[in-house]
């Protein structure tokens, strides 16, 4: 059985330099999206790769959007696995964009950097686990970006991460960033405190009740701090789902790199459909 929790919750300090990913170029099959529009065919998406500066680096990032809808949209900024900007989180961001959304998947590692080991990716991860900031400087940067778009509703933008990129968005709107709402697939929890005059950002944590890389003593402390400041968010647990679920090339990362993570394709529906009516409640 899957079993779902809906309690406030609590962090603490960084255990994410142990935090493994698995990120793949393979996008999860998805069925049709319910809210808060209705699929486009894919051919009326638009698609662009962009670069601007952030924290000494040159970031990329690729948007997509349909482009037969007019107006302004709400936006959701992607950030990816420990591995970077690859397939994945542009999969990713191709789906959002078919829910009616402006989407960009951020290249936070900048330079295009994409790791292809564990080691690379630990390597360029943990600049950002040792100085939350530059995770922090770099989401605004993207922030910024987006609100240049002009179909950018700029009071609703939004945020998805996966592993490394969800423990990365949790502490950046611990930091106070200026995101309506963020959501953490699979992502460390522990990092930077909770201060009641920083978050404003409403959360939804979806976790795999089997990660070995985030304990239940993780669980329980993150809820407590999160509790202890009446923070407003939701945490879904999904159990049988491991590190990594959401992604359909978890099973063969983790034989290959030795790791205990493997695609979890019933949490992996659950948890997306249970970001959908999030971004629905929260861009009403």
């Amino acid at each position: 059985m899957m079993r779902i929790t809906f309690p406030k919750m609590a962090i603490g300090s960084f255990l994410m330099a142990s935090i493994f990913s698995a990120c793949s170029n393979q996008p999860t099959k998805e069925a049709a999206a319910t809210a808060p529009a209705a699929d486009t065919a894919a051919g009326s998406l638009k698609e662009e790769t962009i670069s601007f500066n952030a924290d000494s680096a040159s970031l990329q990032a690729f948007v997509v959007y349909d482009d037969s809808v007019k107006g302004k949209r709400p936006a959701v900024l992607v950030l990816p696995e420990w591995w970077g900007l690859n397939d994945y989180p542009k999969a990713r961001a191709r789906q959002l964009a078919k829910l009616g959304y402006v989407a960009m998947a951020l290249d936070i590692y900048g330079d295009g950097k994409v790791a292809t080991t564990p080691d690379s990716a630990k390597a360029y991860s943990a600049p950002f686990y040792a100085n939350p900031q530059k995770g922090k400087a770099r989401i605004d940067a993207a922030i910024a970006r987006l609100r240049s778009y002009n179909n950018v509703d700029s009071a609703n933008i939004g945020a998805i991460g996966y592993c490394f990129g969800g423990g990365v968005l949790i502490n950046t709107a611990r930091l106070g960033d200026d995101l309506k709402g963020i959501v953490s697939f699979h992502g460390s929890l522990l990092g930077t405190p909770a201060k009641k005059g920083l978050l404003r950002t409403k959360m939804l944590i979806c976790h795999g009740n089997d990660d070995k890389f985030v304990s239940a003593q993780d669980v329980a402390t993150f809820r407590k701090q999160m509790d202890s400041i009446g923070a407003d968010y939701k945490f879904i647990g999904y159990d049988g789902a491991t590190h990594a679920f959401t992604n359909p090339a978890s099973t063969e990362n983790g034989k290959k790199f030795n790791m205990p993570i493997a695609y979890n394709a019933k949490a992996d529906t659950a948890s997306w459909q249970a970001m959908k009516e999030f971004f629905a409640n929260l861009f009403k």
